[in-house]
């Protein structure tokens, strides 16, 4: 996933964009030490992210994770774009 953060202005009128990169992590493969990477998310949430895939399955979709004790809307909201099921 690319987002344009922004437009560069240069000489004789070029434009270029400025890209950044967002890697996102998958729920239904991810190990603690990746989940951690995520806003928000800590070891201990992290831990039952795994824990509820082991116990529950994958996670069909991306809302799902919401089911993991600690993660309400507004958590979910902001690491919705770095999640990914696969």
């Amino acid at each position: 996933m690319v987002n344009y953060i922004r437009r560069e202005h240069m000489k004789h009128n070029y434009t270029f964009l400025v890209e950044e990169i967002r890697i996102q992590i998958s729920l239904n493969k991810a190990a603690v030490s990746e989940l951690v990477n995520l806003p928000g998310i800590g070891p201990s949430i992290a831990q039952r992210i795994v824990e509820y895939r082991e116990i529950n399955g994958e996670f069909k979709k991306l809302e799902d994770v919401k089911k993991v004790k600690g993660i309400g809307d507004k958590l979910f909201i902001k690491i919705l774009p770095y999640i990914k099921l696969y």
